[in-house]
């Protein structure tokens, strides 16, 4: 799912900022897309945590491998040990089990997000054991392909930032945040500019 939005903030960036206009026409016919599922494309993000991407997908196969769907119902029904038998680490396994139990007991229903601000649904979903901020922030971004989100923490964003606008230099946090200033209300879409020249190849999350 590609957002409607796209064309429309690719433009407006590109009028306000001589950089966005070179990185909008440097990466035509390409944007964000979402993966679709919130509770898998969160469990993903556990189980990829603090491992290489080669092994977190190796994990992943076999986690889907083992249950008849990456779901809360089949997380919560699965035993521990099996979870660790698919390569999964203790703390992981509590982890996607908060997560299952979260969205089973209703504590995350997706049917609200859309009423609920992103500082709302990060709140939401930084209560369960194993996602922070960050995690959280690129769940809006390339999930739920919230237009406006500034993930400030990110390291890709401060290179790239550093790269363009201050020749090199690593930007203190207050002037990263100005700076995001200036592509409200695109700046999720600012952001996926910016990762791309430094890494042509779109992220999927």
């Amino acid at each position: 799912m590609v957002p409607t939005y796209w064309q429309q903030a690719s433009s407006e960036l590109a009028q306000g900022d001589p950089v966005m206009a070179g990185l909008v026409r440097r990466y035509p016919n390409t944007s964000l897309a979402s993966r679709g599922d919130p509770f898998a494309t969160l469990a993903r993000s556990i189980v990829g945590q603090q491992i290489s991407v080669k092994a977190a997908d190796s994990v992943w196969a076999r986690l889907s491998a083992a249950l008849a769907a990456v779901a809360p119902p089949e997380i919560l029904a699965t035993s521990a040990e099996a979870l660790r038998g698919c390569g999964l680490s203790a703390r992981k396994v509590e982890y996607l089990g908060d997560l299952a139990r979260h969205f089973g007991d209703g504590e995350i229903r997706i049917d609200r997000w859309s009423a609920m601000s992103d500082g709302e649904i990060v709140a939401e979903l930084t209560a369960v054991r194993g996602i922070g901020v960050w995690t959280a922030e690129m769940f809006l971004i390339f999930n739920q392909l919230r237009p406006d989100v500034f993930p400030l923490d990110d390291i890709g964003l401060q290179k790239a930032v550093a790269l363009h606008y201050y020749r090199g230099e690593r930007p203190a946090r207050r002037r990263l945040a100005e700076l995001g200033e200036s592509w409200r209300p695109w700046r999720s879409v600012a952001t996926w500019y910016l990762w791309r020249s430094l890494d042509p190849l779109p992220v999927e999350y």
